[in-house]
């Protein structure tokens, strides 16, 4: 018998191979997931915001359908196209909720123990987002790592494989994209 993780795999598989049954019974198996994403986004954003969690699953959801060349390899990975997707959305959201009060009232997204910034520090979405743009120019494996590992939640090992790369360059990237990214929103 498989595990529900194989299940999504192969599941992938078949929908990329142009198996539309597949899709149907993939996204009951990667719901929970996708909301335990949404969740942590929303929670690490301030109290006004007006994006819920299902909205993000479903707009997320309908994105991810949308990935016709997409060679889905496993269910790690899938996540953290999910992820990087639902960071993009909120991105989106905050750019129009900020033009809408012409720069007034921004989102603050707490960058917490995962960057090992402290707790009571506040980051910007957009600045975040900007200094991710930034480690992308200059490393574009560490600022995927961040995305995998920080907005995904994927662990070492899982974004190894997503990555194609050993465990121990995953953490030994991860340290140094931590201590990258609190110098640049240090300076903000």
């Amino acid at each position: 018998m498989s595990s529900p993780l194989q299940d999504v795999t192969q599941l992938l598989h078949d929908w990329r191979s142009g198996d539309e049954e597949a899709l149907n019974k993939l996204i009951p198996l990667v719901y929970d997931e996708l909301r335990k994403i949404a969740a942590a986004y929303l929670r690490r954003e301030n109290h006004g915001h007006t994006l819920q969690t299902a909205a993000l699953v479903n707009e997320a959801y309908l994105r991810l359908v949308d990935q016709t060349r997409a060679d889905w390899q496993n269910r790690a990975q899938f996540f953290g196209v999910a992820a990087q997707i639902m960071r993009r959305i909120l991105v989106d959201h905050a750019r129009e909720h900020q033009a809408a009060k012409r720069g007034g009232g921004e989102t603050k997204l707490a960058l917490d123990e995962a960057i090992n910034i402290s707790r009571e520090q506040d980051v910007d979405l957009l600045a975040l987002d900007a200094a991710l743009k930034a480690l992308a120019r200059f490393d574009p494996r560490q600022s995927r790592i961040v995305e995998l590992r920080y907005f995904g939640g994927l662990e070492i090992g899982e974004t190894a494989d997503v990555l194609g790369i050993s465990p121990a360059t995953v953490k030994r990237e991860w340290n140094m994209a931590k201590a990258w990214l609190y110098n640049q929103l240090s300076r903000r």
